[in-house]
């Protein structure tokens, strides 16, 4: 293991604190040390397992998320604006979705299913909606056909505030709560100076947003009566959330891509503000700090855990299951960069162990655990895929 320089190594041994090492990685962008041990450079695990790829849809445009649907069906995202509906090993073009700017980040983003699905039927598409003087992340509600060929009914029931002429940190990750509210992420939009309206509670960038499926406002927001800040935000602070999941607690994990250094999770919390970008544990992509360059400042939350470098996560869901039997419980994530899918050992509010799985398929985006305990994920490639991960026996 190299040596790194002195504060970054105390870094990692205040990470590392009972000596174990963390997992193999280069050495840190940044100079920070973390708040308390285990924020960052977890110790390394090896569950010993190879994973086995099974091809479920091959060929496809840079897709951004999968959702499984009964009977082993699957809905999934490409972000030039179209949306497949898979099922016995037929792939079928949804017709009836909004228009989507797709330049840059932006395009087709998420899709999540309403907790009522088996009867209603309704589905949420976050994406880049095209506006005058440029886009901004919009969130609309719709029915699935029973034949998965079409939607109806198309309500919008979010859009982000500003509009804004750009193609960065659109966010995008809409999660259903088990309160039946929807969580919204929300980017702040990539440049300077306008990340810096993460802090801005007038606006909706770089914020988590919660509403109810019609799209009002729930009662019991932090900021409901909207007198301080625009009803539907719950947290601010952040850069860009790709990563969202309920834990096994029924909390909400968020986890977002930082600069350079500084992916972090977080368990966002009614009211709270998460830094971004007065405090951070990256740098700009020039080496610069960020803003003041610091990672800490009162009345702003520390992440659970930070990576840098970074992974580029996207996509998260909890493990539940019998295939991988030593996995349960723990938190699984897609990484762009370096491809792999990391898989995350959590105590209570903390994480304690990190591997790293390379299947070999390309940039892992999306992740999701099937009933049997399988793992669907897409890949963020032209082309890309949708494909189903068991252990190789």
């Amino acid at each position: 293991m190299r040596i790194f320089a002195t504060t970054a190594a105390m870094a990692l041994l205040s990470a590392t604190a009972a000596g174990a090492a963390p997992w193999p990685q280069a050495e840190p962008n940044t100079d920070f040390e973390p708040a308390f041990p285990e924020q960052t450079r977890a110790e390394a695990m090896d569950s010993g397992v190879t994973l086995k790829v099974e091809p479920v849809i091959e060929g496809l445009v840079n897709p951004w998320a999968v959702e499984l649907l009964p009977g082993n069906a699957a809905l999934v995202t490409e972000r030039p604006g179209r949306l497949k509906y898979y099922a016995d090993g037929t792939v079928t073009d949804v017709s009836g979705i909004p228009e989507v700017d797709a330049g840059g980040q932006g395009g087709l983003l998420d899709v999540a299913l309403s907790p009522d699905f088996d009867e209603s039927r309704v589905i949420f598409l976050s994406y880049a909606e095209p506006r005058d003087g440029g886009n901004g992340t919009s969130v609309a509600r719709m029915v699935l056909a029973q034949d998965g060929a079409s939607v109806s009914d198309v309500q919008v029931i979010f859009r982000q505030t500003p509009t804004y002429d750009g193609d960065k940190h659109f966010g995008s990750r809409v999660v259903p709560a088990p309160d039946g509210n929807l969580f919204i992420t929300l980017g702040e939009r990539s440049d300077v100076p306008i990340r810096d309206s993460a802090q801005d509670m007038q606006n909706h960038l770089g914020k988590l947003i919660r509403i109810t499926p019609d799209g009002s406002v729930p009662s019991d927001n932090p900021y409901a009566d909207g007198s301080q800040a625009l009803p539907e935000i719950y947290a601010s602070g952040l850069r860009n959330v790709q990563a969202a999941t309920i834990g096994p607690d029924g909390a909400l994990w968020t986890i977002e891509h930082g600069p350079m250094g500084g992916d972090e999770i977080n368990k966002p919390e009614a009211g709270l503000n998460y830094g971004w970008p007065v405090i951070s544990y990256g740098y700009n992509y020039d080496g610069s700090p960020v803003n003041e360059g610091i990672s800490a400042r009162e009345g702003m939350e520390q992440p659970i855990y930070y990576w840098d470098p970074v992974i580029a996560p996207s996509g998260a869901d909890f493990y539940d299951g019998q295939l991988f039997a030593e996995w349960q419980g723990d938190l699984l994530l897609g990484a762009l960069n370096p491809p792999s899918l990391v898989r995350l050992s959590v105590d209570g509010d903390r994480v304690t162990g990190e591997e790293r799985l390379q299947p070999e398929i390309g940039r892992i985006r999306d992740v999701k655990v099937a009933g049997d305990g399988t793992i669907w994920v897409v890949t963020d490639e032209d082309p890309g895929g949708l494909y189903r991960l068991s252990p190789q026996q």
